[in-house]
């Protein structure tokens, strides 16, 4: 399955389950690429992916696509994980209520800083960053999430790495180099918002040029 393809997965899901809760029993392949916000040839041929091609004049089955999508991303079991860098972002994503309800279960919380060390987030004592191995192996953990400064984050990926964790959540603003057989996802706030940037200097004329350059041929 192309990865592309796999990326836009968890958007399809999203919308199946606001269908669902909205109590939608079947949906077309236009009505949920419109929810998606992709084109619904990209969308069918995602879901053949699956084997899923829907059926002509109704549509596809809203729970079984949802099955479907979970079970091909590993979501019909519970995923452990342990968020390192317990700073304003990682108390967020301590917090956040979403992951439990999607099969992620946050089971540890790591900090270097002894100021936060045995502080309680999320019902979650905070425990120290030199525990790392010991709560990976303890707590069975699948994927580690990096909320570090850049400086330390790639340390903590080879930390998580040595200790057999193979998924790795990257918040640091840093590129980590990992061994043939790890996953790294790189979430980087600021170069979204570099790219929303460019997109609204683009709406509003502008084209990035410099100034002298603009008022030279403005003569």
């Amino acid at each position: 399955m192309p990865e592309a393809t796999v990326a836009r997965l968890p958007v399809y899901l999203r919308a199946l389950q606001a269908l669902n809760a909205s109590g939608t029993p079947t949906v077309s392949s236009e009505g949920l690429a419109t929810a998606a916000g992709v084109n619904s040839a990209k969308l069918r041929k995602d879901l053949s992916y699956l084997g899923s091609y829907g059926t002509r004049g109704v549509g596809y089955d809203v729970d079984y696509l949802i099955y479907q999508i979970s079970r091909e991303l590993g979501l019909t079991k519970d995923w452990t994980v342990a968020i390192v860098g317990i700073g304003n972002l990682g108390r967020a994503l301590a917090n956040y209520g979403g992951f439990g309800t999607r099969g992620f279960r946050i089971a540890a919380l790591l900090d270097a800083d002894t100021a936060v060390v045995g502080r309680e987030v999320a019902g979650l004592s905070v425990r120290h960053i030199d525990t790392l191995e010991e709560t990976v192996k303890m707590e069975k953990v699948s994927i580690g999430v990096i909320a570090t400064p850049a400086a330390a984050a790639q340390g903590v990926c080879d930390r998580f790495v040595e200790a057999g964790v193979t998924s790795v959540l990257n918040f640091a603003p840093v590129v980590l180099n990992v061994p043939p057989g790890v996953d790294v996802r790189k979430v980087d706030m600021s170069i979204e918002l570099q790219i929303l940037a460019f997109h609204e200097q683009r709406k509003n004329g502008g084209h990035g040029r410099p100034e002298w350059i603009e008022a030279a041929e403005s003569l």
